[in-house]
Parts: C-alpha cells; sequence; structure tokens
C-alpha cells in the first residue's frame, strides 16, 4: 500500500516511495499558478487543494512536505504527530502545517477520514507533495 497516496496524484517518485503508507489515497481536485496583487507571488508558486482519505486504521509514516498548507476535516477524526505531541483533529476542524517539520498522520478510528488539503507548492511542482524525512 506504499504506493496507494502516489498513484492517486500521478508521479511515482524513488522519494514518495521512502513515506510509509497504508490505506491513504489522494485525488488532486484543483492546481493553478498564482497570480494576483501579491507580484512578488505570481508565476512561481501553484495552489492546489486535494481530497485525502485514510482508510479505518489508516497511517501516513513520518514525512513533511513541499509546501505549506491549510487541511480541512471533512469527515472522521485524524491523529496527528508533530514534535512528539499528538493531537486529534475532527470533522470541521482546520489546521496547518508549514511542510518542514516530519510529522506522522493516523486514522486510529473505524470510521473513513477525508481531509481537504490546500497547499503552495512551487509552480513546477508534479506528484505527491508528500517528502520522506532527509537522513542525517
Amino acid at each position: 500500500m506504499k504506493w496507494a497516496l502516489l498513484c492517486c496524484v500521478g508521479l511515482a517518485g524513488p522519494v514518495f516511495a521512502q513515506v510509509q503508507s497504508q490505506g491513504v489515497a489522494a485525488k488532486v481536485k484543483l492546481e493553478e499558478i498564482v497570480y494576483g496583487h501579491l507580484e512578488e507571488l505570481n508565476g512561481k508558486y501553484k495552489l492546489r487543494a486535494s481530497e485525502v482519505t485514510f482508510a479505518p486504521g489508516a497511517r501516513l509514516g513520518p514525512h513533511h512536505h513541499a509546501g505549506p498548507g491549510l487541511r480541512y476535516v471533512a469527515a472522521g477524526e485524524v491523529t496527528f504527530i508533530e514534535g512528539g505531541k499528538a493531537t486529534i483533529y475532527k470533522a470541521g476542524d482546520f489546521f496547518y502545517e508549514s511542510g518542514d517539520i516530519v510529522h506522522t498522520a493516523e486514522n486510529k478510528t473505524k470510521a473513513p477520514l477525508r481531509i481537504v488539503f490546500f497547499e503552495v507548492l512551487p509552480k513546477d511542482w508534479s506528484g505527491a507533495s508528500v517528502i520522506a524525512p532527509k537522513s542525517h
């Protein structure tokens, strides 16, 4: 199941293959290059919205992301562990991920979990935004 999230967003890159995943799938719903009044951002970044589902008991191992983003829990609840601290986010909750801090996410319930990711990514980024931590 390592490839579940990866296959749903399009690329099977070697970095993602190192992130342990079980029962997780993602589908990109919208992706647009940034243009607007913040001219210093124009054409350099894109916004991506993805729907990520976790089956009951599903887990996404240690990872970080290519860019920052907001998360909206549309259904279920996620146990999010960052910096050794576990936080449970439930349906209707929003939370922020800076992208540069390693964390894990898990559905410890018997119900499906659905999260909508809103991310800022480099304009040329393709495939999953999940990145394996660098080993030191």
